[in-house]
């Protein structure tokens, strides 16, 4: 006889999950993030894929995964054989790592009774329980109905606003080498830096070989970065692993906590870095610092030059950068230029392209006279060569 369950914590154990397998209103999601249907991979016994990315996320978005509609998200849940009853709960392939996401969304839309896997499929297969292979969820349709809930997420005017009066603390889940600006960001094109006035604290500190840490240690975790009463957002890079650290925070008993949707990848593209400091600046704000480089090598940037420059990079970039060009020396320049080349971890395909871009721009004016050829050649064996 198969009996309904319910959650009393928003984790639990795969030894758990294997005892309640047979629960009657038992639904488990594989939330693992970009895994598309391929009969050959395994998957925990009757799992049904929560594709985040396709049905789970507002494609129309520029940024990932982002928030979706509450039609959506219940149209999608509904599909997923997901009943107001349901007892949900998820994993993913790396331990915890998406599947935290689904949690926060869920929670987000009104729905309690869901939980993580602690450790995920790793530890599944660690435990040695069955698995089988991956198989598409044909069953009936589920009557969940969405319910959004506000304060669990927040855009980019909440954040930038909380930023700014510093209304709540900030706390940034990415790696220290990300949050420091040591590392360039995974993303192409996407600036290194951080959102002013927050601090640190890496997902992964708060995991042991993809299983949460005791709640002692999440609590000391979070007593190092923030107070139990103080409003809390977390932000990562996408929106993804800012929810481990939610899961981790609502486990050590922090009640006003938030995530930040579109995270850096949206922050740090609505907004400029320091001029002043080269690993902060984007992929156009370097290119246009490029470009007016070599175009000045003579002196004097020609109209034209100026023309190919601007239809390259927006008018606002090219003001911001030139005004940080005009107060830079020669040497100041250069060395900009190779500390922007190396924050975004340029590709040979890149520099070809860069260097593409560079002889167009000095032949804008008809004229590629000997000064700019030399500085081209100049920087090119510098690049090359770093």
């Amino acid at each position: 006889m198969s009996l309904k369950i319910n959650l009393n914590s928003p984790i639990v154990s795969v030894e758990w999950l294997n005892e309640n397998m047979n629960a009657e209103n038992l639904i488990i999601l594989d939330g693992t993030i970009n895994k598309v249907f391929d009969i050959t991979l395994e998957q925990i016994p009757n799992a049904r894929l929560f594709d985040i990315k396709k049905k789970f996320s507002d494609v129309s978005n520029p940024f990932p995964s982002a928030f979706p509609s509450a039609e959506q998200f219940q149209k999608e849940a509904r599909n997923l054989g997901v009943n107001q009853d349901s007892t949900l709960v998820v994993y993913d392939d790396k331990g915890i790592y998406s599947s935290a996401r689904v949690w926060w969304l869920f929670k987000a839309f009104g729905f309690n009774n869901v939980a993580v896997l602690n450790g995920g499929l790793p530890a599944w297969k660690k435990a040695n329980y069955d698995t089988e292979l991956m198989q598409n969820y044909n069953g009936e349709k589920g009557d969940f109905v969405a319910h959004l809930q506000s304060g669990y997420m927040q855009f980019f005017q909440d954040v930038h606003y909380a930023s700014q009066h510093k209304t709540h603390k900030i706390i940034d889940a990415r790696s220290a080498g990300r949050f420091n600006c040591e590392v360039p960001e995974p993303r192409a094109g996407l600036r290194m830096g951080t959102i002013p006035n927050s601090v640190n604290l890496p997902f992964i500190d708060l995991l042991d070989e993809g299983v949460l840490k005791s709640k002692k240690d999440l609590a000391k975790a979070f007593y190092m970065v923030a107070e139990q009463d103080e409003p809390i957002i977390f932000s990562c890079g996408s929106g993804l692993t800012a929810c481990v650290l939610a899961l981790g925070a609502e486990i050590s008993g922090y009640k006003n906590i938030s995530v930040y949707d579109g995270s850096w990848t949206e922050y740090g593209t609505l907004t400029t870095g320091d001029m002043e400091n080269p690993k902060t600046w984007t992929k156009d704000e370097l290119l246009a610092y490029i470009l007016m480089y070599v175009s000045n090598s003579d002196l004097y940037e020609s109209r034209k030059e100026k023309k190919y420059i601007l239809s390259r990079v927006d008018k606002h970039v090219y003001e911001r950068v030139s005004t940080q060009f005009e107060i830079d020396n020669d040497y100041q320049a250069l060395q900009n230029i190779i500390e922007g080349v190396n924050a975004h971890d340029y590709f040979r395909n890149d520099l070809v392209d860069l260097f593409a871009d560079i002889k167009l721009m000095a032949f804008a004016d008809g004229e590629y006279d000997p000064m700019e050829q030399m500085v081209y050649t100049h920087l090119k064996k510098i690049l090359k060569d770093g």
